[in-house]
């Protein structure tokens, strides 16, 4: 069984930063990882991904803003969010698609979720 643990929400202004950490159980270096956000009334966004090579895709909304990276000695996924604006509240997940890894920002391939930590940015 995977587990995915997110820590690092919280509010901010608009502008600022925030970093995110998702820990990982099981083998994490062959896992394709994903955040993910949803607000309020809003379908699921897949906000970036990253493969196990280190291979990366970002939704365009986040292009320029946000740097996804992986720790795989210490099985840890991050996302490095700056210049925060008030649409970028939401919760954010992360997920992992074990097998096979599939680098992708649509749900479907991933079959791991973490409970979510909140992001809250005020204009």
């Amino acid at each position: 069984q995977v587990q995915l643990v997110e820590s690092g929400g919280d509010s901010v202004q608009a502008g600022g930063s925030l970093r995110l950490s998702c820990a990982v159980s099981g083998y994490y270096p062959s896992y394709c990882m994903g955040w993910f956000r949803q607000a309020p009334g809003k379908e699921r966004e897949g906000v970036v991904a990253i493969d196990k090579d280190g291979r990366t895709t970002y939704g365009d909304s986040v292009k320029g803003r946000f740097t996804i990276s992986r720790d795989n000695a210490k099985n840890m996924l991050y996302l490095e969010m700056n210049s925060l604006k008030p649409e970028d509240t939401a919760m954010y997940s992360c997920a992992a698609a074990t097998s096979p890894c599939v680098l992708s920002l649509d749900h479907r391939p991933y079959n791991y979720w973490g409970q979510g930590t909140q992001v809250t940015v005020s204009s």
